[in-house]
């Protein structure tokens, strides 16, 4: 198959990210257990993680093309695996700032060359589409795998057992490095501007754009929605539903493995069916879950729980809305790059990212907030806010693509 040992690579750089990003919520709910914060300085380490992002891929993400997106992605791997190294002898709360801000740095560099050759291996926007949601697809696999492996060096008896994970962690960063270090790239050319100065232009003219400003806001609505309740679902099992540590980290992987089957199911709907209907009925669909299903979870009494096979079905119910909300965000990003010239979806890319990186932060910092003064039983149902405006969102999208203003 022509050029897969780079989409191999791209599969397995976002795998690795994966469990670094989202490992976040664990270490929130270990933060406030070992390191003696509450939830609101808990919340912090989405803004360690995110921050950077955001601040990184604005300055580099039209340069990567002159750079390279191999050279990139191997200083990001570089990078992750000597801070998950830091954070074991670390064991601190500064160590986990350390670590997200290195991980966010990185991540910048990773995400925003996958994306820009995503548009480069591929030859149409069908094979867009489902590059780019099986990519998400698997991004979730990783997501759904970090509850499962921390709660796997996590011992009850010993504080400091779960920071055996890193070494693991380490070593797994090491040999995507080593893969992507021995692929070859010298099929892979990439456009950039004449110069640094018109590079870095592109992003702004790109701003102009009303497509560009609606579309931002709707990947902004998104991940604050996703990142709010993927970061605080474990905190949520364990305040609301009183289980057990362990299997609260473990509960919150039915969010991560709903999210991945709803990405890869959704690359084959698309190809039926019209991306606004797909995106309308999934957030309808979210919103009644939300409305309808967590008063249920809250009021649940949970008693004598072991293991996940004791606890009641409806328990397993709000994590499903993985499910509805997975679609829209590989969906959102595949229509518009995929509209665009090759030499402009790097700097895209670059928006996708930065915005990506403020939901991400706010949506955790106001859940974290919402969890401390309103209360954990109460703070998802905020969410039916994002919710709606982003269903709005939608059909201002459909209405602008629809005239091909880009």
């Amino acid at each position: 198959m022509k050029n897969i040992g780079i989409k191999i690579a791209l599969y397995l750089n976002y795998f690795v990210f994966a469990i670094l990003l989202n490992s976040v919520g664990i270490v929130i709910l270990k933060s406030q257990k070992n390191y003696g914060v509450d939830e609101v300085q808990a919340s912090i380490l989405e803004a360690f993680k995110d921050m950077p992002i955001a601040i990184v891929s604005f300055f580099i993400a039209s340069f990567l093309p002159r750079i390279g997106y191999k050279k990139a992605m191997l200083t990001g791997l570089a990078l992750v695996t000597l801070a998950c190294i830091a954070m074991y002898f670390g064991n601190s709360f500064d160590s986990a700032k350390l670590l997200f801000a290195t991980v966010g740095v990185s991540f910048a560099l990773i995400k925003v060359s996958v994306y820009s050759l995503i548009g480069t291996v591929t030859e149409n926007q069908k094979e867009h589409n489902a590059l780019m949601s099986s990519i998400e697809g698997v991004f979730m696999i990783g997501i759904a795998l970090a509850y499962f492996l921390f709660p796997a060096f996590n011992e009850e008896s010993n504080p400091d057992s779960w920071l055996n994970v890193y070494w693991f962690l380490a070593g797994l960063s090491l040999l995507s490095f080593l893969f992507l270090f021995f692929t070859k790239f010298e099929e892979i050319t990439a456009t950039a501007g004449a110069n640094f100065k018109d590079d870095f232009l592109q992003m702004f003219k790109l701003i102009a754009k009303m497509l560009t400003v609606v579309f931002v806001i709707s990947v902004f609505l998104f991940v604050m929605i996703e990142q709010g309740i993927l970061s605080w679902l474990p905190t949520f099992n364990t305040k609301v539903l009183h289980l057990p540590e362990n299997i609260s980290i473990m509960m919150a992987s039915i969010l991560a493995i709903s999210l991945a089957v709803g990405r890869l199911v959704a690359g084959i709907i698309t190809k039926k069916v019209n991306w606004i209907w797909v995106l309308s009925v999934c957030v309808i669909c979210a919103m009644l879950i939300v409305y309808f299903v967590l008063p249920n979870v809250v009021g649940l009494e949970v008693k004598n729980i072991n293991s996940l096979t004791d606890i009641p079905l409806i328990g397993f119910a709000f994590p499903l809305i993985g499910l509805f909300i997975a679609p829209i965000y590989p969906l959102l990003n595949s229509i518009v790059l995929s509209s665009l010239p090759k030499n402009l979806q790097s700097s895209m890319t670059g928006l996708i990212v930065i915005f990506s990186a403020l939901g991400g932060t706010l949506g955790s910092r106001i859940t974290g907030w919402l969890f401390k003064n309103e209360g954990p039983e109460k703070a998802f149902y905020f969410t039916l806010i994002p919710m709606a405006l982003l269903l709005i969102s939608f059909f201002i999208l459909k209405k602008i693509t629809a005239k091909n203003e880009i």
